[in-house]
């Protein structure tokens, strides 16, 4: 009976795990609904008129109790059922690799600050920091929505491409801030501005995210000339990720598309393909097929 409601405990907050799927349903649009409600609260409260009157006060208030006490109840029974996976096995130590785990700690920090102020007893300033952290809510709505776990893989695939990417241009940030800096810190207007080389960073980051505020611009022929080529270099490097991430979704879609198409014609279920495109060896399709 107790690993029974444990089972089905963990199913119902896992929107991953195939259960109930009546309920599944009703308690993630439930949570996915009450989510977004809170981050619409947290902005409504910033409103003058909001927040000067008690009424609204009052509503606010209210209404952060009684979903700090949902989130929390949610993060109970995760934390308990967490235990039913293979790698979260353990009483103590399995649940403690899920507390420090990523989506568990984002959870937490969602209803950190409620408690932190009922408990320690912050000062208003404290507390109106801490409560920016109401919006980690936001991300847990990865958790519920399938287009969540498909951005997800697709970083998690091309995640080396996109590291060389972000290395290259990284690269790049540090020789235009070097080679601007040497241009123009002897110049009698610019010697102001491009005091050194961090200092010329944030104009290489303005200038190759064509972004270009106009706080900071070369004023030597040897600063412009070097500015148009990397302008023109950046547009190249920076558009290098877009096409990695494009390149990354038109393949899991396809993926996606192919996964639909093939079922084990015994079961029904969808059967795991490779890299390859290939079935794998599924033990479970093949009992089914006996």
């Amino acid at each position: 009976m107790y690993r029974t409601t444990k089972k089905k405990v963990h199913g119902l907050l896992h929107p991953e795990i195939v259960g109930d799927k009546r309920w599944d349903k009703i308690i993630n649009i439930f949570i996915i609904i009450l989510i977004i409600l809170n981050v619409i609260a947290v902005m409504l409260e910033t409103v003058p008129s909001f927040h000067d009157e008690y009424r609204e006060q009052q509503f606010f208030r209210y209404f952060d109790l009684v979903s700090v006490l949902i989130f929390t109840i949610e993060y109970v029974l995760r934390v308990w059922s967490s235990n039913h996976e293979p790698k979260y096995k353990g009483r103590f130590r399995g649940r403690l690799r899920y507390i420090l785990s990523p989506g568990a700690l984002i959870d937490l920090l969602a209803i950190l600050p409620f408690y932190l102020h009922a408990l320690v007893g912050f000062d208003l300033r404290v507390l109106r920091m801490l409560r920016l952290m109401r919006f980690f809510r936001l991300f847990r709505l990865t958790a519920y929505m399938k287009s969540a776990h498909l951005i997800t893989n697709v970083f998690k695939k091309r995640f080396n491409e996109l590291l060389l990417s972000l290395v290259l241009v990284v690269f790049l940030i540090i020789i235009a801030s070097c080679a601007i800096y040497f241009a123009e810190h002897l110049h009698p207007v610019n010697q102001y501005k491009f005091t050194s080389i961090p200092a010329t960073i944030w104009w290489a980051v303005v200038t190759l995210t064509t972004t270009g505020y106009g706080d900071m611009y070369p004023m030597t022929d040897a600063g412009k000339a070097m500015a148009m080529l990397i302008m023109l270099t950046g547009v190249a490097f920076f558009a290098l990720p877009a096409g990695i991430i494009t390149a990354g979704f038109l393949e899991e879609f396809r993926l996606t598309r192919v996964r639909k198409t093939h079922r084990c014609p015994h079961c029904g279920e969808p059967v795991e393909l490779d890299e390859h495109n290939h079935p794998t060896d599924n033990k479970d399709h093949g009992q089914a097929s006996r």
